[in-house]
Formats: structure tokens, C-alpha cells, sequence
């Protein structure tokens, strides 16, 4: 349940990525969902070490969380939402307007894990008590679920935004915003 939870902001940008990238292929899939998960597994044992390395500097860390992913995510939020308009005056007939973004970048597409999983580092705050393999064995679980669950969020991106056209762009970096902010407020 843990691992579902710490997913659905992954979840969300995937939908986003599928909107942005209708014509995704299987292995860009993938590699969106497996990024996700390396940052969900990583993020909680990061967290984990951490309480038993650094203690006294977490409460400093902990308090920049929301800041750092309403940043992050604003920011790819803000870019796609002026791609998706870029997209639209392309499409409705401005020729010398059809530069229009480019897909999903590695660079991208870390920024994105990162802001997304920020959040599971606290969780490896909380799991200070286990031991070693308790700990790996928790955060494989977390990083499992966000791949199959952030495979599932692309493909319904993908299939949306076909339907949806540059609208799909746009939504998706309001999705973007949108989650920044929540993560932001708490």
C-alpha cells in the first residue's frame, strides 16, 4: 500500500509523459517507469542510511522537500504547458511556430524522478529500525510497484493524448503544476 501511495505523483507525470509523447514506444515506456522506479527504491534507502549516518541534519533536509519538488515540477510543468502552445499554433496554421518540443530527455526525465520520489526519502526516515535487508526488501517493494503502476500511467497518457492533440500537452503540464503544489502544501 505504501508503495502505491508514494507512486501516484509518479503515476501522474507518466500519464503527463504519455500526453506529451503520443507516439511512445514500448522500450521508452520502460525506461520512463523503470527510471520511477529506481528513484522510489533508491530515495527510501537513501533515507534509511541517512538515520543512520547523519541525524542531526535530516531536520533541515526534511523541511526543503516540498520546496525543492514544487520547483521542479513547476518548472517541467511550465515548459510543456508553452510547448503545448507552441504545438497549437503549428497545428492551427502558424508555419514559422512548428519548432515544437522535443520528447522526453534523459535530463528530463530525471529531474522528474527526482522531484517525484523526494517525497520516499522520509520514508526511509521512518523505517530506522529495520535492519539491512528488511530495509532493501521494503524499498524493491516501492520501486516494483511504481514500475507497474507508472507503465500503466504512460499508456494512458499515450492513449489520451491521441485523442487530445496539443490540449494533451498542456494538460499534462498543468498535471505537472498541480502536483508541485500539492506535494507543496502538504
Amino acid at each position: 500500500m505504501l508503495g502505491a501511495a508514494l507512486a501516484m505523483d509518479a503515476f501522474s507525470v507518466s500519464i503527463a509523459n504519455g500526453l506529451t509523447d503520443r507516439e511512445m514506444k514500448t522500450s521508452k515506456v520502460a525506461a520512463i517507469a523503470g527510471t520511477f522506479a529506481l528513484f522510489q527504491f533508491s530515495m527510501p534507502m537513501i533515507g534509511w542510511l541517512l538515520v543512520h549516518t547523519a541525524m542531526e541534519y535530516l531536520e533541515w533536509f526534511e523541511k526543503m522537500v516540498p520546496w525543492i519538488a514544487l520547483i521542479l515540477l513547476c518548472f517541467i510543468g511550465a515548459k510543456m504547458i508553452i510547448d503545448g502552445l507552441a504545438e497549437r499554433k503549428c497545428i492551427e496554421g502558424d508555419a514559422a511556430s512548428c519548432e515544437i518540443g522535443e520528447s522526453i530527455s534523459i535530463g528530463l526525465l530525471i529531474t522528474q524522478g527526482i522531484a517525484t520520489s523526494i517525497d520516499a526519502l522520509s520514508v526511509g526516515f521512518t523505517t530506522a529500525s529495520y535492519g539491512v535487508a528488511e530495509a532493501l526488501l521494503s524499498s524493491g517493494v516501492i520501486g516494483l510497484v511504481t514500475f507497474a503502476i507508472c507503465t500503466a500511467g504512460c499508456l494512458i497518457g499515450k492513449k489520451a493524448g491521441s485523442m487530445m492533440s496539443w490540449k494533451a500537452t498542456i494538460l499534462g503540464g498543468l498535471i505537472l503544476i498541480a502536483i508541485g503544489i500539492k506535494i507543496f502544501v502538504g
